[in-house]
């Protein structure tokens, strides 16, 4: 069984709250997700986040290929971070902590994804073929647009890593 983990660091020029209000609203996930991706929510993102709320997505990972991903919120700290984990969908594993911190002149998000692909070797064969570029593009755009939003900020540096567990 072979685990991956992604790890995502970025900084930006803005308060934790104003961090806060735009990671914890699903509906900005298609803000920041690729259009080519197909992203829509299906349902569940009505409300403030809370500790068991499921979200239901609709996605296209790759060209040709539509499925359904649902998530469940499981823990959430106000204003610092929240965790959401796959119940259903492409993964056999995801379970996705976002952290936000304030720092001198803005805030710290960090992500870090411990994720597993199904379909034993073969999805260990797709990993570095499919998987890791698609989400290293994923998170690329994500930064990319952040920072259209919200600015860059200066003197820090943005991380991503994907390594095996």
């Amino acid at each position: 069984m072979q685990l991956y983990q992604l790890h995502s660091r970025q900084c930006l020029p803005i308060s934790q709250d104003e961090a806060w209000s735009f990671l914890s609203n699903p509906e900005n996930l298609k803000v920041i997700t690729p259009e080519h991706m197909g992203f829509h929510i299906l349902n569940g993102a009505d409300k403030d986040m809370f500790p068991g709320q499921i979200i239901q997505y609709e996605v296209s990972p790759f060209a040709g290929i539509t499925t359904k991903w649902v998530t469940e919120i499981t823990h959430v700290k106000e204003g610092q971070y929240f965790v959401d984990e796959q119940r259903f969908g492409p993964y056999a594993l995801w379970h996705h902590k976002h952290f936000i911190k304030p720092i001198s002149g803005g805030v710290e998000m960090e992500d870090i994804i411990d994720y597993k692909l199904p379909f034993g070797v073969l999805g260990q064969l797709a990993h570095p073929l499919l998987v890791k570029k698609q989400l290293k593009k994923i998170f690329a755009y994500r930064e990319m647009k952040l920072e259209e939003i919200y600015g860059n900020m200066k003197g820090t540096s943005n991380m991503l890593s994907i390594k095996s567990i």
